[in-house]
């Protein structure tokens, strides 16, 4: 089972204008109601794939139900943990030839809360995975990822994380089995530029000394390279087509490559696969489809 965290997940409304005016009533064209959360997309992903997960984290209100019913659609198993006080978040993303978007700040959690959600990472074993992917916001505890990690550290599960910046850096030392940082996250670890795959490579085997088992590193146009654990480098490049959403790609990736991976253990696998994750949900107005990720991950070449 590869479970997922979201601790500040949001309902993202979507509105279409035609131009944005400050002097009048502004008239949609077009609305619409999307999840959201970087660990809920990585669920849906996973369960479009066929891979077992259950979803986690915080959920609040009438929002969170709604949240919490549109993943049941999808088939997600949840297993939230409801706030007393408080609603999930709705972003509001105005498109208007432009996009402006305006992302609210979500519940306040108190200790309790917390201890529930720890709570039920106590049922992962040797065979799961969990999930980290996203910020901490203002309203949390800033160390609630090593508090998790803490707690399941000798189950046997495996972790990923899927953060930036210092809140990366503190929760290598749990030695999490796959980062997944960009080629300037990764050199803003280091106060250093990465550009060449000589030095992203470079810099990823440090992440590795540090206690990462594995560093998947997109590149933007360029696609992705792979340090694994045992000192192979992979890359692979990026599929061909029209970019129309870029919301949840690395999300995407990051689902397609456990996929990959817990399905046959290889990580040239495990790499094309999270590759194509991401390249139909770049292509989607939405995550990508299992008929869409397919048709990628044919296209792709390592």
């Amino acid at each position: 089972m590869i479970y997922t965290v979201t601790v500040n997940p949001a309902l993202d409304y979507v509105m279409h204008v035609d131009a944005l005016r400050f002097d009048d009533i502004n008239r949609t064209t077009g609305e619409s109601l999307f999840y959201g959360g970087k660990g809920i997309n990585v669920s849906v992903v996973l369960t479009r794939l066929g891979v077992e997960t259950c979803a986690l984290g915080f959920l609040a209100g009438f929002t969170g139900r709604q949240l919490e019913d549109m993943l049941l659609a999808e088939g997600v198993a949840c297993d939230f943990h409801y706030l007393t006080e408080g609603y999930t978040r709705i972003n509001v993303k105005i498109k208007a030839g432009t996009e402006l978007d305006i992302n609210a700040r979500g519940p306040a959690a108190s200790p309790a809360d917390v201890a529930a959600l720890v709570s039920r990472t106590r049922r992962l074993g040797s065979k799961d995975f969990l999930v980290l992917a996203g910020s901490i916001p203002s309203t949390l505890p800033d160390d609630l990822y090593e508090t998790l990690l803490a707690e399941v550290e000798g189950s046997g599960a495996r972790f990923v994380v899927d953060a930036t910046g210092e809140l990366l850096r503190r929760v290598l030392k749990f030695r999490p089995f796959l980062v997944k940082p960009n080629h300037h996250e990764l050199g803003d670890l280091f106060g250093v530029t990465t550009e060449t795959d000589g030095e992203i490579e470079t810099y990823a085997r440090r992440l590795q000394e540090m206690g990462a088992r594995n560093v998947l590193v997109s590149r933007a146009s360029k696609g992705a390279l792979l340090v694994d654990e045992t000192g192979g480098v992979h890359t692979i490049g990026v599929a061909k087509g029209k970019l129309v959403n870029s919301v949840g790609c690395g999300d995407s990736m990051v689902a397609g490559f456990l996929a990959g991976y817990v399905q046959t253990g290889d990580y040239a696998h495990a790499l094309r696969l999270g590759s194509a994750c991401g390249g139909a949900t770049a292509f989607s107005e939405g995550l990508g489809t299992k008929d869409g990720i397919l048709a990628v991950y044919d296209s792709l070449k390592q």
